[in-house]
């Protein structure tokens, strides 16, 4: 199995949909082996469709507080993985003066889709179920938790 890196930040753009929903299934997958945090440029409540979809596999983020990067307790991690343009930019700046591994993963914001409440909500189960695979392949987990 490959190193696990001891702390990791994911960032969006307001911490309300894509960072997070790959905290919480992050969390999900090692506990407390890695310490796990979200942030976006800037705040907004967490999406209520995020809480839906992610309930639907048994991780509950409807009590995820909301912050940006300003609010962060803890400004050092060993990687940042950006989910948006917008973030990756100001991941790259907080980390220009930090020894960090930043990665882009491209995500798209399903708060865009239009439509019906099973359309929007099948939107936000294609950004969760693309982050289950990446987190898993990024973070390989041993033993039974599954996801």
């Amino acid at each position: 199995m490959q190193d696990l890196p001891g702390s990791v930040l994911f960032c969006c753009s307001l911490n309300a949909i894509r960072s997070p929903m790959a905290e919480g299934l992050l969390r999900h997958l090692h506990g407390h082996r890695i310490y796990v945090d979200s942030a976006g440029v800037r705040s907004d409540s967490v999406d209520p469709f995020a809480v839906a979809v992610m309930d639907e596999i048994g991780i509950d983020i409807s009590k995820h507080k909301s912050k940006s990067f300003d609010e962060l307790e803890d400004g050092s991690f060993d990687l940042v993985v950006s989910l948006s343009p917008e973030a990756h930019h100001r991941a790259v700046e907080m980390t220009r003066t930090m020894a960090c591994e930043v990665e882009y993963w491209q995500t798209m914001d399903p708060s865009h889709v239009e439509g019906s409440r099973e359309t929007r909500l099948e939107a936000y189960r294609q950004v969760r179920d693309s982050l289950i695979r990446r987190i898993k392949a990024k973070f390989p987990a041993s033993g039974s938790v599954n996801l």
